[in-house]
């Protein structure tokens, strides 16, 4: 087998970039609705709740897709599914402004969700078998941060839109970029050189993925992907409406929150160093704990010390994912396009079923109730980072 891309050749500089312009459109396309929740509420005559189902919508789908997808790409190539996953769904987010009813903008987000998945569900092996072991981690870094980036874009762009036009066309400015940035990602990466096709068998999948499941060093990082992602999106569906009702911002200013996406930036590229120097569950349980730290300070009534408390927490959530999800395809030896697929799986059925379950319960309790929810998720969180660097040798780190 040929050896791995290595870090300073030109081929990992165009796998670089081009996994970071996947970030930039996949997360893009993703919450682009997210920074516009307030509006919907009342251009599309949605509850809270039903407004949060745009997001959560979106995320189920990935979710029952991911491992579909993970098993097309055993057979037609990473990079094949990885950028026909893009590049369909970021073309159908053209559409989304169309949607007249918000059960209809609902139903195109879930379709758009399962176009989606083919990007999250092979990236992750894509690195993993292109890039050499020892530039890996900051490869993964690099991808992680253009999620955060991606995502920081995804409601920005539609935030400040909103300003001078309307939702639809604030909505179509997100979803026109997200296009961009999947052909830019799809004339960079480089073609794969260390993939062997296997013959499509759903059953061996399947039960490759259940094997995995009975590690549990994997099952407790399925566990991080659940809850981390789950709180995380939670937070920032909710936020929104926290800003403009208590803060009483504007929803374009209350968009400037999203800049707190930077801190992901900084902390994805920067985990794969720490992990070098400290090991991956030290740099787990440190990185569960700010979460935590982070969420009880949304509690606070006042504007700089809840953005305080939201920066702590971001940053700490993309240095947590990248060292995870990066773990992830180090313990499974075997079969990692599904150890992978399955990570990306809990990670969006957490973001999904969380974020709507959390978004009723903000209907019903208000601030105060929603942030002792995720509280009580930060606590269970950092007691499984806390358990896997207790028992996971470093050798296997």
């Amino acid at each position: 087998m040929r050896e791995g891309i290595r870090k300073g050749t030109p081929e990992y500089h165009r796998a670089s970039v081009a996994l970071l312009f996947a970030g930039l459109a996949i997360f893009n396309a993703l919450y682009a609705p997210q920074a516009l929740l307030p509006v919907l509420t009342s251009e599309l005559g949605m509850t809270e709740g039903e407004a949060a189902w745009t997001i959560s919508a979106t995320t189920g789908g990935l979710a029952l897709c991911v491992v579909p997808a993970s098993i097309l790409s055993e057979r037609f190539g990473r990079g094949r599914v990885l950028v026909i996953s893009a590049l369909l769904a970021t073309t159908l987010g053209l559409a989304l402004p169309l949607a007249q009813t918000g059960h209809q903008l609902i139903a195109m987000r879930f379709i758009q969700g399962c176009l989606i998945a083919g990007t999250p569900a092979v990236a992750m092996t894509w690195i993993a078998e292109e890039i050499d072991s020892r530039d890996a981690a900051r490869a993964m870094g690099l991808y992680v941060a253009g999620n955060s980036i991606g995502g920081l874009l995804g409601r920005l762009i539609p935030a400040f839109a909103l300003e001078v036009t309307t939702w639809r066309w604030a909505m179509f400015a997100g979803a026109a970029t997200a296009l961009v940035f999947s052909l830019i990602m799809w004339a960079l990466l480089p073609a794969q050189k260390r993939f062997t096709p296997k013959a499509i068998n759903p059953r061996n999948e399947v039960s490759a993925m259940l094997r995995h499941l009975t590690d549990w060093r994997l099952a407790c990082l399925y566990g991080t992907a659940f809850l981390g992602m789950g709180m995380f999106v939670s937070v920032y569906n909710m936020f929104g409406f926290r800003a403009v009702e208590h803060f009483g911002l504007p929803p374009a200013l209350a968009g400037l929150a999203y800049l707190m996406y930077l801190s992901g930036t900084w902390s994805s590229a920067r985990a794969g160093n720490y992990v070098q120097r400290a090991g991956r569950g030290r740099v787990l349980v440190i990185a569960a704990t700010l979460m935590f730290l982070g969420a009880t300070t949304l509690l606070s009534g006042n504007l700089w010390v809840t953005l305080t408390g939201l920066l702590l927490f971001t940053a700490s959530f993309f240095a947590m994912h990248s060292v995870a999800s990066g773990w992830v395809g180090q313990l499974a030896t075997r079969d990692r396009a599904e150890a992978s697929s399955a990570y990306v799986f809990f990670y969006y059925v957490g973001s999904s079923a969380l974020g709507a379950l959390t978004a009723l319960l903000f209907q019903h309790t208000g601030w105060a109730g929603f942030v002792a929810a995720i509280s009580g998720l930060s606590v269970a969180l950092v007691a499984i980072a806390v358990w896997l660097a207790l028992t996971v040798k470093r050798s296997a780190q």
